[in-house]
């Protein structure tokens, strides 16, 4: 019977991970999102994902490069938001012609 508790425990787990990779969270957020919200220890979700990522290497291969090309976006729009704001500040808010 433990076998079976385990093998459902580390199914569920399984199944928190792949809502996370939903919502494109790292390893580590989601590690951290499921110790908050679901009592799971880290290590069981870094050992679950780790084993996960053996069995998909494709995939999570795809998956860190897409997180970095969004990383990368983001900070990218920051940069120009920022230059935006710096550019209307040192203009009042009045256009240049």
């Amino acid at each position: 019977m433990a076998d079976a508790d385990s093998s459902s425990y580390i199914h569920m787990v399984h199944r928190l991970i792949e809502e996370c990779l939903v919502f494109n969270m790292s390893k580590e957020e989601c590690m951290e999102a499921l110790s908050k919200h679901a009592n799971i220890r880290p290590v069981i979700t870094c050992t679950v994902w780790n084993e996960l990522e053996k069995e998909n290497k494709d995939f999570f291969e795809a998956y860190a490069k897409g997180s970095h090309e969004r990383s990368t976006e983001i900070h990218k729009r920051q940069r120009i938001q920022s230059s935006l704001n710096a550019y209307m500040g040192q203009n009042n808010g009045e256009s240049t012609p």
